[in-house]
């Protein structure tokens, strides 16, 4: 399954330069170990896409209610080959 999601920036940055390995999200989208994300760049101030995206495979799954809030899940990612491209 792929997951296209807006991504904030300073968050897209984060990732697309490899310093950021992770996402937290709300859980309302069964994210699953293997599934695609297609993170695309969203100015939250200017409310547009700028075209920048960036596409990842999710490795790891955290949902523990001992250390995730009720409704979001913390996800492990590693960047792949976009397949849109």
């Amino acid at each position: 399954m792929t997951h296209a999601l807006k991504t904030w920036p300073e968050y897209f940055e984060a990732i697309s330069s490899g310093f950021k390995t992770f996402e937290v999200r709300k859980d309302d989208r069964k994210f699953n170990s293997g599934d695609v994300v297609l993170l695309q760049e969203y100015d939250n101030k200017t409310e547009e896409y700028t075209g920048a995206e960036w596409t990842g495979e999710i490795t790891y799954i955290m949902r523990d209610p001992a250390f995730v809030k009720k409704g979001f899940v913390i996800f492990g990612i590693k960047e792949i080959e976009s397949p849109y491209h």
